[in-house]
């Protein structure tokens, strides 16, 4: 009997019917227009090295990183330059951007990929690599993966690296057919971030229900010679989070007694993305993307070039079938909402959806009715009610402001509050309170 190791409390199943249930990707039209941010990751935005009326190729730099949390850019096409715009992020930061028009022959598509042995290469020339074609950690944030290796530098002991398959949300559909269509890729991206980071042992965790997928990536790791191990991992929301993903992995190596030591967790779509730049000398150029909502026609998973704008994905999924209430990218647990239609593709993006009215909870909020089912779920053990209120209040204190600060956003709350109440945007509003 396999053994399952789950987070303590709290948490939820979560399901979602309007979620692309291919089994596979399709391959998205190439846009006539891409518009490449300067910000695909978390720090400081690279600044533009071509300008408006230059010609570039695909997979060429075309912004350069600013320093520490910012991260190389490149054409996804290529073409002309024929505008640069830019606006203000969510976060306040401004986004510049290059708009670039479809011209020319492609360096990539459609040709055959020379690939390059990368045994011989040391650590710090792999590092290199990574920074250079501005690989970022494509499920999170977009921290550079070559300031998650320089993090582990000064460590003592064992690192392990974690390959991060845990698909408790079904918005990570295209992260699962990415793990089947491109598992080879997955696992040698692995063993090479491993050498990179120094990392000794390669931890494989898998949700419950997914060993087979888990076994398979034991089987193609053999051939390196790298010490592997899998484990099984509960499909409760948020499992994969890095707190919930740690409790269950100290969980194991207490149970297991299997030294693991500091953790470097990437999922597979960065691990793809490392095999495709050390292997084949490629940028991040495209991604699969989940699309799909209760307002799409034709929800499927879909390999999009980044910069193509959402609203042309939309279209390729045969539109809306009415006019959609929410728009969103990302799960809708942490999606962040779509004011236009024009935003690009970014290294991040992992979905899309558009909802209707009646799905989108938006219209249905009411008062709190002190249920405490937002408490059950919680899984830093909060009681978002109590928080939520106080957040309202005149009177905000210290400790409610630090309790506050432990909520990592997951979302939880919110979709089990019979009222609709958006607990988890109010905690973290009141985290950024003084008292």
């Amino acid at each position: 009997m396999t053994k399952v190791y789950s987070f303590p409390r709290g948490g939820m199943i979560y399901e979602d019917n309007t979620v692309p249930v291919n089994s596979e990707s399709v391959v998205a039209f190439l846009p006539a227009l891409c518009i490449i941010p300067m910000v695909q990751h978390c720090g400081n935005g690279a600044y533009p090295i071509v300008s408006v009326g230059e010609t570039v190729t695909e997979g060429m730099l075309i912004g350069r990183n600013s320093g520490t949390g910012s991260a190389n850019v490149h054409a996804s096409l290529p073409g002309k330059v024929v505008r640069s715009v830019k606006w203000r992020m969510s976060d306040g930061r401004i986004n510049d951007a290059l708009v670039i028009r479809l011209e020319g022959s492609f360096e990539k598509l459609g040709r055959r990929e020379e690939m390059f042995p990368w045994n011989g290469l040391s650590e710090y020339e792999i590092r290199r690599i990574l920074s250079q074609y501005g690989i970022v950690e494509m499920e999170g944030s977009g921290r550079p993966v070559i300031d998650m290796i320089h993090e582990l530098q000064d460590t003592k002991g064992t690192v392990s690296l974690v390959v991060r398959c845990v698909f408790d949300d079904p918005w990570l559909i295209a992260d699962r057919v990415l793990c089947y269509e491109r598992m080879a890729h997955v696992v040698e991206g692995a063993v090479i971030a491993a050498k990179a980071s120094g990392a000794k042992q390669i931890l494989f965790a898998v949700s419950h229900g997914e060993e087979a997928l888990g076994s398979r990536f034991l089987a193609e790791a053999e051939q390196y010679g790298v010490p592997v191990n899998m484990i099984v991992v509960g499909n409760k929301y948020p499992q994969r989070n890095r707190r919930e993903l740690e409790l269950v992995l100290r969980d194991y190596e207490k149970k297991e007694n299997i030294e693991i030591g500091t953790l470097f967790p990437l999922g597979p779509a960065t691990l793809a993305a490392v095999f495709d730049a050390v292997k084949y000398k490629k940028p991040i150029i495209e991604r699969y993307v989940a699309v799909g909502g209760s307002a799409v026609k034709h929800p499927q998973v879909m390999r999009v070039r980044i910069g193509t704008r959402i609203g042309a994905i939309f279209a390729e999924c045969g539109g809306f079938i009415d006019e959609p209430k929410r728009i969103a990218a990302g799960s809708p647990l942490m999606g962040s909402e779509v004011v236009d239609l024009d935003e690009p593709v970014t290294k991040t993006t992992y979905a899309f959806f558009a909802f209707l009215e009646k799905q989108s909870r938006i219209s249905s909020l009411r008062n709190c009715i002190s249920c405490g089912e937002c408490r059950s779920v919680c899984p830093v053990g909060l009681d978002p009610e109590e928080l939520y209120k106080i957040n309202r209040s005149e009177k905000i204190s210290s400790e409610a402001v630090s309790r506050a600060g432990e909520c990592h956003g997951c979302g939880c709350c919110d979709v089990n509050c019979p009222s609709s109440i958006p607990l988890s945007i109010s905690i973290q509003n009141l985290a950024l309170r003084k008292k």
